[in-house]
């Protein structure tokens, strides 16, 4: 891409950015409560909902730049193209529909409806939740590749990778999981939508955040200077499902059309590791070794399972704590002990709506049993992610060639640019074209 054209983008988006924080104005559709004490009312950052057909006009711009990115990266085999979308969706789902809704928070929606009957999901929702994934099925991780707001400002401000470690990377692979766990646990106990919560970016999409969510994005956006997507790699919680889907995909982004060479130009064009090495096999005194490893791994998965479960749910009453029905409950107990003197605005209203502090008591113990039951199955979750991943790395198997790793692949098209097959089938290509014009 042309310098001049660089500019142009970076010209447009800027543009886009003025206007749309000029003309967003909140409507304030009630009058401000008249309050007595001290309190200050908090300025929300939330989008005001949009009509129904507005909405669906965003289901439609996801399939259709869905499409496209599925179709640039298998088919045009095109890093201009790609980048091009990746501009057009952080000024759409970014800047314009200021990061909501997005796919990734829809994870928690979704688990709400199905633990609370009385939640009336939007099907937006359910369609931005499931539609990547339905793509990422048949093509890939087409979505992370051009489409994801979050992905695609953290790819706008790669500068020059350096390589993580196989074993870090690894390590740090867990993290998501952890992340989706919790965000589930959350979600199913009403305990509120941390992905949302903490979303990194949505601060600058919507031009206001708290300053720890400044630092926390700032922070992300200058280490992605050198640690590509560090996001997306070691915290999405919907990359640990797009992930499954992808090595489930009956088409995926390869680098070499016919046959590789083995030239490792791929692997240094790669900036977030997911190229697998060319490997002609293992001796059979590491075989052995190896499936020795694989046996007590196994034979101790069900032990780091129980004993993951069991430290999870230990922790039942620090997650609860996420409530705002324990937290309040805490509150009132401190305050009926003589622990606290000063009240709060939670604790003065909820004495003024007369119901008895027992029930309140009574409705936390109950949160805090099913947070108790939920750490059970999240902690047993984790635990066993923790043995997959140690059962991944003992077994090695035969790698005849560099190919990209199913899963974890974001099919940014980088790698096609650096293979001197690639480069010859388009030459190839352009003669075509050159003769047929003749």
């Amino acid at each position: 891409m042309h310098l001049n054209q660089f500019n142009h983008i970076i010209i447009s988006i800027v543009l886009v950015c003025i206007i749309n924080s000029s003309s967003a104005q909140i409507i304030e559709r009630f009058p401000k409560p008249d309050f007595k004490s001290d309190y200050t009312r908090p300025q929300t950052i939330t989008p005001e909902a949009r009509a129904a057909h507005l909405e669906y006009l965003d289901v439609f711009v996801l399939i259709i730049t869905l499409s496209l990115a599925s179709y640039f990266a298998l088919k045009l085999r095109s890093r201009k193209h790609i980048f091009l979308l990746m501009v057009f969706s952080v000024i759409y789902f970014g800047f314009w529909r200021e990061g909501c809704i997005c796919s990734i928070g829809a994870i928690q929606n979704v688990t709400l409806a199905m633990f609370d009957p009385t939640y009336s999901i939007p099907l937006t929702a359910v369609l931005f939740f499931a539609i990547p994934l339905i793509f990422t099925l048949f093509f890939g991780r087409t979505f992370c590749a051009a489409v994801c707001p979050l992905g695609a400002v953290q790819d706008l401000v790669i500068v020059k990778h350096i390589n993580v470690s196989n074993w870090l990377a690894e390590l740090l692979s867990i993290l998501p999981y952890i992340y989706l766990g919790l965000a589930v646990l959350f979600a199913a106990n009403s305990a509120g939508f941390i992905i949302c919560q903490y979303d990194p970016f949505v601060g600058f999409f919507r031009f206001g955040a708290t300053f720890n969510m400044i630092i926390l994005g700032l922070s992300l956006l200058l280490l992605g200077t050198v640690i590509a997507r560090p996001y997306c790699r070691f915290l999405c919680p919907y990359g640990v499902l797009l992930n499954w889907m992808s090595r489930l995909s009956r088409r995926h982004v390869t680098i070499t059309p016919t046959e590789c060479t083995n030239c490792r130009l791929c692997e240094e064009s790669c900036p977030f590791g997911a190229i697998n090495k060319a490997d002609e096999g293992v001796l059979a005194e590491s075989k052995n070794s190896d499936i020795r490893r694989l046996a007590i791994i196994i034979v101790l998965t069900p032990i780091i399972i129980l004993l993951s479960g069991w430290v999870v749910s230990y922790l039942h009453d620090t997650l609860s704590q996420k409530h705002p029905s324990v937290s309040l409950a805490e509150e009132i107990q401190l305050e009926n002990r003589g622990k606290r003197t000063e009240t709060t605005l939670e604790t003065r209203t909820f004495r003024a709506s007369g119901k008895p502090s027992e029930e309140l008591f009574e409705e936390a113990k109950e949160i805090q049993k099913r947070f108790r039951m939920g750490g059970w199955f999240l902690g047993g979750f984790l635990g066993f992610i923790f043995s997959i991943k140690l059962i991944k790395l003992s077994i090695r198997k035969k790698q005849p060639e560099y190919a990209a790793d199913t899963g974890t692949c974001f099919s940014c098209a980088r790698c096609f640019a650096f293979c001197p097959f690639e480069q010859e089938r388009i030459a190839s290509l352009h003669r075509t074209s050159i003769l047929n014009e003749f």
